[in-house]
């Protein structure tokens, strides 16, 4: 009787298990294959000038004789004052308002200019976009119906906190788009290596829409709005990655050969040799409060 009470209870178990892994199954084919690795689709390349890295908008060419140098973001005449302030500082060698050579996290919504490869990772309730960054890691996009606190009361994190819904935009039964919201962000946050600001009061929202080129499954679009009160309008970025079906996965730890040392209110390089260096002409050396003085 124990055994026959054995094999029945075996056999409830691989039927539930059956259920299970059916549903699971059924939950996958809702989904786009998002699988792989992601990389950007375009190499901005170095700009002229002093200012150099990856552009937040690749559709502007560089034009290091603007000046936004190309970028043209839409950013009111205060904030324009701050970015061209900060592009001065750059050109003498200083670091500006970015603040990641400290090894601090880009943030959103820099960080979806995939200075490294991106991993997405699909549930139900949640997904995942994966960073190969020390600072960032990944991105958790909620997307369980819940819905922002009443009273915003967020602990403010660099990568905010994003909600999205996934909708079936051609009506065939699977998931086509993933829009997401992202709020209760916190900073300094600039949104590329040329230093654009965002506002210092951190409220900004970034709206996004992710999803597969119709023309090419292995390509993924992010078309990013950002609402910021440093922008005159809302700001519209196409974002894009290739995908590669057999990576192979870097590991990039930013602190590991950070040359960068502050030193109050300036930002020295520390050599091969280890001596510190200026950053730029004239720049004061640092102040040996503390330290024994030279007799003279």
């Amino acid at each position: 009787m124990r055994f026959r009470d054995s094999i029945g209870a075996t056999a409830l178990a691989a039927a539930l298990l059956m259920t299970i892994v059916g549903a699971a199954a059924a939950d996958d084919a809702k989904y786009p294959d998002l699988k792989g690795q992601w990389r950007r689709a375009t190499n901005a390349g170095l700009l002229a000038g002093g200012a150099g890295g990856l552009r937040w908008d690749d559709s502007k060419p560089p034009n290091p004789n603007s000046l936004s140098l190309g970028q043209e973001p839409p950013l009111t005449p205060e904030y324009q004052v701050i970015y061209q302030a900060n592009l001065a500082d750059m050109a003498k060698g200083g670091q500006g308002i970015d603040p990641t050579y400290s090894c601090v996290s880009p943030g959103m919504p820099r960080v979806m200019i995939a200075y490294s490869p991106l991993e997405f990772v699909v549930t139900p309730e949640t997904t995942y976009i994966m960073f190969e960054r020390d600072h960032d890691h990944y991105r958790r996009v909620y997307t369980d119906g819940r819905d922002y606190p009443a009273n915003m009361a967020l602990e403010p994190r660099f990568l905010g906190y994003s909600i999205g819904k996934w909708l079936d935009e051609n009506g065939d039964g699977r998931y086509d788009v993933l829009e997401v919201e992202t709020r209760g962000l916190k900073g300094p946050r600039v949104y590329d290596a040329t230093g654009i600001p965002l506002h210092a009061d951190n409220e900004t929202v970034i709206k996004e829409r992710i999803y597969l080129d119709k023309a090419n499954p292995d390509r993924l679009n992010d078309e990013i709005t950002t609402i910021d009160h440093a922008l005159t309008r809302p700001w519209t970025v196409l974002r894009a990655f290739n995908r590669e079906h057999d990576p192979m996965w870097p590991e990039f730890v930013c602190a590991e050969d950070n040359h960068h040392v502050m030193v109050g209110h300036e930002t020295y390089f520390r050599s091969v040799d280890g001596t510190l260096m200026p950053t730029r002409k004239d720049q004061p050396p640092p102040p040996l409060r503390g330290f024994d003085q030279p007799a003279k």
